[in-house]
């Protein structure tokens, strides 16, 4: 694409494109639908990426890049800020010396996540500053101010972008790039940068001092836009929800936030005295309602009913026209099944059959809760299961405790399961344990990335390997075995019978690559990329 080409993106690609633009020297980010694909474009247009093990990893990766003068992005969906908000908050103290950006992607309607739990609160709960753009143009431009703002407050600054602007496609106009960078260059500041309590005291104040000012100056930037409309009706909304909102009651008067933390009070407070009515338009939580109504401005919010899933034209037209009826129910869809011939079907067979209590994780494996199989009992979070599953065995009778395998996938066993494994060789419960790592090569459920145990980087390039069953052994646990699922079925069900009647501590790991993966592989290890 040319400097000022016009073209169809979506959303990632748009924050791709404007962190090439600005010259990002690293991205880092743990997959998750629906932020995947932003370091794979941005990788595919030249920048260097990386996979890190889990969101925490990649976060920090980018603060070191940040403290050392350079400009950096990290990017994970909105769960993977649970697991990066340890360095979040106390990134928010250091600040940064070159400019840093998190992009956090939220999945109202949990199109493919465990929850929809809204980001705007750790921007708050952090004092980070947060950008919302609502379509594929204002994902670029938004980036881009992210990283002017980091740059110039020297702080780190997040863009929460949903499921429906990741994807959706419009039309984009790039801007010429930014200019260079200074070279990375790592200036010394152990004041700003370690955080002990008498260090960290006056950081706190240093945030603080920053947020007020990024809150006076939001109350003129040109990143929050008014539509003229009729005063009897006032529409205060950001993201997305802003264009419903425009479409569903085009005679309304309506002020679009795109800078959403600190919010700019005053200037909403003038918006809302200026109407009859002033209603609030947000996707999830009630951030803004709460945050205006805490600063004195009267504001009407959505009924609870609204709160879940995605907003749409209809519903605030109903919002708007305080109906709280039933909602129609949504045409049934097909349910999500495991592939024809994937090889997990044949764990969850086997512990469906040996009827044990099956500690599961986030992958592609957990639609074995679904029938046939039925063989999930939990799903928590990345890396749960393990944990979960040593809970269960320390607290059952034996005959019950032997019956709990925990299930994990080669990808989540990088991401977080490994601290589990650590804890199971250390708190080893008296029955012993079984841990089952379904190694498929790939991060399926989100499209086939790489990671620390495929020994391929982002670009599929040849990078080191981590194996799990020299962790396992080096942890120290009992009995390290591996299948083929398929071409081994009869002795995994047989060690596997003999592991759950024994005290040992049990890794198995059923490795057999991914069905739809499996020509990229041959690929990749021919030595051609795609």
């Amino acid at each position: 694409m040319s400097t000022s080409a016009r073209a169809l993106l979506s959303g990632n690609e748009a924050v791709a494109r404007a962190a090439l633009d600005c010259g990002v020297a690293l991205g880092a980010g743990y997959p998750g639908t629906p932020s995947t694909e932003i370091l794979e474009t941005f990788s595919a247009l030249g920048g260097y990426a990386q996979w890190s093990p889990n969101e925490k990893v990649a976060l920090e990766v980018a603060i070191g890049a940040a403290f050392g003068g350079a400009r950096a992005i990290a990017t994970m969906k909105h769960v993977g800020v649970n697991v990066a908000a340890d360095p979040l908050f106390t990134a928010a103290y250091t600040g940064v010396s070159g400019a840093l950006v998190l992009i956090c992607a939220d999945d109202p309607g949990m199109a493919s996540s465990q929850n929809e739990q809204d980001s705007r609160r750790y921007a708050v709960a952090a004092g980070v500053p947060m950008l919302e753009p609502a379509d594929s143009q204002e994902a670029y431009d938004f980036t881009r101010r992210a990283f002017e703002l980091s740059q110039q407050w020297r702080i780190p600054v997040m863009v929460r972008v949903t499921t429906r602007v990741c994807h959706t496609k419009t039309v984009v106009t790039p801007r010429a790039p930014a200019g260079p960078a200074a070279p990375p260059h790592f200036q010394r500041d152990i004041k700003g940068r370690v955080m002990v309590p008498a260090y960290a005291r006056p950081a706190h104040r240093r945030l603080r001092k920053k947020l007020a000012e990024l809150a006076a100056w939001n109350e003129t930037c040109d990143l929050n836009r008014d539509y003229d409309g009729g005063a009897a009706l006032g529409i205060v909304a950001s993201g997305v929800a802003a264009l419903h909102a425009r479409e569903a009651a085009p005679e309304a008067r309506i002020l679009k936030l795109g800078f959403t933390y600190p919010l700019p009070i005053e200037r909403i407070r003038t918006f809302a005295d200026g109407v009859e009515r002033c209603v609030v338009i947000e996707e999830g939580d009630p951030c803004l309602v709460d945050g205006l109504r805490a600063a004195g401005i009267e504001v009407e919010g959505k009924a609870e009913m609204y709160r879940f899933g995605e907003l749409n034209v209809e519903r605030v037209r109903r919002i708007l026209s305080r109906d709280e009826s039933p909602e129609p129910a949504p045409p049934p869809g097909k349910p999500p099944q495991l592939c024809v011939g994937c090889p997990h079907r044949v764990a969850f067979e086997t512990l469906r059959d040996l009827g044990c209590i099956v500690t599961g994780d986030i992958g592609c494996y957990t639609l074995g809760v679904l029938p046939p199989f039925e063989a999930m009992d939990s799903c928590v979070c990345m890396g749960a299961s393990i944990g979960v599953g040593l809970g269960l065995r320390h607290v059952l009778a034996d005959e019950q405790a032997r019956k709990v395998v925990s299930v994990i996938g080669d990808s989540t066993f990088m991401h977080s399961g490994i601290t589990g494994l650590v804890d199971m060789a250390y708190n080893r419960p008296k029955t012993g344990h079984v841990v089952m790592i379904l190694d498929n090569s790939t991060t399926a459920m989100t499209g086939l990335q790489e990671h620390p145990g495929t020994g391929r980087k982002l670009n599929h390039e040849p990078a080191g390997q981590v194996n799990p069953e020299d962790l396992a052994r080096a942890i120290g646990i009992d009995n390290v075995v591996i299948f083929d699922p398929v071409k081994e079925r009869d002795a995994f069900v047989g060690a596997l019978t003999e592991s759950l009647a024994s005290d040992r501590l049990s890794v198995f790991i059923l490795r057999r690559p991914c069905l739809l993966a499996a020509a990229k592989l041959r690929r990749y290890t021919q030595g051609g990329q795609e």
